[in-house]
């Protein structure tokens, strides 16, 4: 297999090409989910010990339960799964959007936990003042709420995006590893390490994760730094 520039294969560049794409749907479709989820969190209602273990709890489970819990929901022989297909011809099984699905429920604790802290770090003396000026709940949240906590949602995606790019058992408990489709920079590691004299193509795939991996944590932790400044801690 001839390589791409001199290093990665046009099979590697696909993996990685298919890992961003697979990340990056994976946090903007989780994000709206995770600021809603992030704002009840912050106030204290019946059930929310429940709510906040059921939100963590990807981070506890072997990914490949959350693989089979969504192969059991999502798969062409489960209900739900099924009534998407048939409906709105939504498949998630052997697809990269199965993938991103996967990929977003698994990190979606780290958007949650990011936003939420961010918003308890916002001083509520802002948000009364605003009261006191006129301002209804909306406007509050939109003018003060959702700007302050601008670096927990930045922090929360990158952290979220880097966690995506190396999610492997559930992707492949739910779409399997399919070339071109489903075989994102993991399993295409995992694909090398199995394959005969697929060691260099492993150790090249195996530092470009660790690149992506380490960029991913050094933006989180600026975006982090932003809110601490911006909280006045």
């Amino acid at each position: 297999m001839s390589a791409v520039d001199g290093w990665l294969t046009a099979a590697e560049m696909q993996a990685l090409f298919l890992s961003l794409k697979v990340s990056l749907v994976a946090v903007i479709g989780a994000l709206p989910f995770a600021l809603g989820t992030s704002v009840l969190l912050t106030r204290q209602f019946p059930g929310h010990s429940v709510l906040n273990a059921l939100v963590h709890l990807p981070l506890v489970l072997p990914p490949v339960v959350m693989g089979y819990l969504l192969l059991v929901t999502f798969g062409l022989n489960a209900p739900l799964g099924a009534w998407l297909d048939q409906t709105f011809g939504i498949r998630f099984m052997f697809s990269w959007t199965g993938a991103a699905l996967a990929a977003g429920i698994i990190t979606f604790p780290f958007q949650v936990r990011a936003i939420r802290l961010s918003m308890e770090a916002i001083d509520p003396g802002l948000t009364e003042a605003a009261e006191t000026l006129g301002a209804g709940p909306l406007d509050r949240f939109v003018s003060i709420t959702l700007p302050l906590a601008g670096p927990g949602i930045l922090a929360g995606a990158i952290t979220a995006f880097a966690a995506s790019l190396g999610e492997f058992g559930a992707i492949i408990t739910f779409v399997s590893n399919i070339p071109g489709e489903t075989r994102t920079l993991p399993l295409a590691i995992y694909t090398a390490i199995q394959t005969p004299g697929g060691e260099a193509s492993a150790a090249r795939l195996v530092l470009l994760a660790i690149a992506l991996a380490f960029a991913g944590l050094i933006l989180s932790e600026l975006a982090a730094v932003r809110l601490k400044r911006l909280a006045g801690q």
